[in-house]
């Protein structure tokens, strides 16, 4: 997969755009972030920069070297630092006693096998009282792909999500939020059109 994300992310232009995912705004503009936020599977770093911007201590992981470089070069851009770390999530070098205030999933899609495991690992870093900012395509978003594929997402429905996979995988996690719904995307070349989408906030008990 590292390869396949070197590749998408190897040109010039940004596949997802520069701007924030509206869900992670939304949780800000909420006041629910604060503190040392992790951003997994962060791509080329949209997400994580706006939070530098908002005054939040940023930590993102991901596997693509190619991803890493546009999110410093876009960091640089906005004037802000963030801390990218690029490996396997499972293998980043991260203190296990290490933990965050919250966490910022958005469109980190995993293999069906691997999926409840790596929820698990994001979920264990987080503190008694975290946060978790969730946005990602349902199984529903097949139909939505059928009609347009301009809107993304991966093209096997086992890594699809739904509510109850979420609520099962972050278990510990009380929601403040968990819906699923259709929104209009337009994120970069990748992500335009109609999505299904589920989205949850949810705070570590």
């Amino acid at each position: 997969m590292k390869e396949f994300w070197d590749s998408k992310y190897a040109s010039d232009e940004y596949v997802y755009g520069k701007n924030p995912n509206k869900y992670l705004k939304h949780a800000i503009s909420q006041n629910l972030l604060s503190g040392k936020i992790m951003f997994p599977a962060e791509g080329e770093g949209r997400n994580a920069v706006y939070a530098a911007q908002q005054g939040l201590n940023v930590v993102a992981f991901d596997q693509s070297t190619e991803g890493r470089i546009k999110a410093m070069r876009l960091a640089a851009e906005r004037g802000v630092d963030i801390d990218y770390i690029v490996g396997e999530f499972m293998k980043v070098p991260i203190d296990k006693e290490q933990l965050f205030d919250a966490a910022v999933l958005v469109y980190a899609h995993f293999p069906e096998h691997l999926r409840t495991a790596y929820h698990r690992c994001v979920a264990k870093h987080i503190k008694p009282g975290g946060i978790i900012v969730l946005e990602a395509f349902s199984k529903n978003h097949v139909n939505n792909q059928k009609q347009n594929p301009a809107v993304g997402g991966p093209g096997n429905i086992s890594m699809l999500y739904t509510k109850d996979i979420i609520a099962t995988d972050f278990h510990e996690f009380e929601p403040i939020e968990l819906h699923e719904v259709e929104i209009n995307l337009a994120e970069g070349i990748g992500h335009n059109g109609l999505a299904s989408v589920v989205r949850f906030i949810g705070k570590k008990r």
